[in-house]
């Protein structure tokens, strides 16, 4: 690995607002840790993350991938179906492939709960968590890696 993480922001903008300020926590957070060069791939949904995950993580380029969105529950079951698939997919690409998959995808009932947990939100800002967490499996993976 090199000595600047190299990550991948991958985010679903159904929620613009939302998908913006999430991976504005997300950069806060990796700035912090002084990784500033982070491309970001976006796509439509939350279902598409996983694939998008699983093309970074699989180019060789990327050290980690933080997967960014949300998903709001409806009158339908569609929200079961894309958050099992969304989380299921993103844990996948990371077992599958050995590279850390931040999870930053809200699942949440309204506008109101997803607004508080993220950049500028009252509970927390959940693509900052979700960039730290890969930050951490990272660092853990350098510890345990032989010298």
């Amino acid at each position: 690995m090199s000595a600047e993480p190299r990550v991948a922001l991958c985010v679903a903008r159904f929620y613009s607002e939302l998908a913006a300020r999430l991976e504005q926590g997300a950069r806060a957070a990796l700035a912090q840790a002084d990784v500033d060069d982070v491309p970001a791939f976006s796509v439509p949904g939350a279902f598409e993350l996983p694939t998008i995950a699983q093309y970074a993580a699989r180019s060789g380029r990327f050290d980690a991938v933080v997967c960014l969105g949300a998903v709001i529950r409806g009158e339908t079951d569609h929200y079961d179906y894309v958050c099992s698939a969304t989380t299921d997919g993103i844990l996948r690409v990371a077992l599958d492939t050995g590279v850390p998959c931040g999870f930053g995808v809200l699942t949440v009932d309204t506008m109101e709960q997803a607004l508080a947990r993220v950049s500028g939100g009252d509970k927390r800002d959940t693509g900052a968590h979700a960039a730290e967490a890969v930050l951490a499996a990272l660092d853990v993976r350098r510890q345990l890696s032989p010298i």
